[in-house]
């Protein structure tokens, strides 16, 4: 596996996608000191809800990992190389394994950086509210590359499809539609984030700690489990 996870790596780490990714993790560091700086700013909560909640959680940290884990079968499938990878004696999870753990290795520095610093400015140094929000981030990054990986297999639009889900599910409908949070991956990365710190996201009602953990754990390995169930079953051209 370790020569797949290595040209997974050297795949998803272009220039660009690298430019990219830090200007979209550096976006709520900027954000949170420039709020935290200012005359008037927001009461501890609505930081919460418009800062790590709908920004950080919803919106960067899915666009990062949609870009990235989206196509970590892509080349495979654009250049019809797939086949050489399902062809070799290879175990299918052997395969996916390494394909999300390179997803996760290019982008979860840029993300886990980007939590941990807007939580090191927002909450000044509070060292129970940083490893919060790092956590929750984090546990979120592991769910939504579980997915968009999986999403990647099965059709070849995933980043649009990606983007819609990002903007709609867990943008729009995961704040607005009562139970939807029961399905939505933000939600999640928030109730853990309040199960670490109470006194984060402290308005609203959260699953259990407990619950939340076995859900994100539960999420990553049906996913994973889908991904290889594809890998195996998908007309390989």
């Amino acid at each position: 596996m370790g020569p797949l996870f290595r040209l997974t790596l050297n795949q998803l780490t272009g220039r660009w996608r690298i430019v990219i990714m830090t200007v979209l993790a550096s976006l709520p560091v900027l954000f949170s000191a420039l709020v935290v700086r200012g005359s008037r700013a927001p009461f501890v909560d609505e930081f919460e809800v418009i800062v790590i909640s709908t920004m950080l959680a919803g919106s960067i940290a899915p666009l990062i990992i949609v870009a990235i884990a989206s196509v970590a079968f892509g080349n495979e499938v654009d250049d019809r190389t797939l086949a050489n990878l399902t062809l070799s004696p290879l175990p299918r999870w052997q395969i996916v394994l390494p394909k999300m753990l390179g997803a996760l290795a290019v982008s979860g520095p840029f993300i886990l950086g980007s939590a941990l610093a807007t939580g090191f400015v927002a909450y000044n140094r509070d060292a129970t509210a940083v490893l919060a929000v790092a956590t929750g981030i984090g546990v979120g990054l592991m769910m939504y590359t579980s997915f968009f990986v999986w999403l990647g297999l099965v059709t070849k639009q995933a980043i649009g499809v990606g983007l819609l889900y990002i903007v709609l599910w867990e943008g729009f409908f995961s704040g607005y539609v009562e139970g939807i949070r029961y399905f939505s991956i933000r939600r999640y990365a928030t109730a853990l984030m309040h199960g670490i710190d109470p006194r984060r996201f402290a308005g609203e009602v959260h699953v259990e700690l407990a619950a939340t953990s076995l859900v994100a754990v539960g999420v990553c390995i049906v996913f994973f489990v889908l991904s290889t169930r594809r890998l195996r079953t998908m007309d390989v051209p």
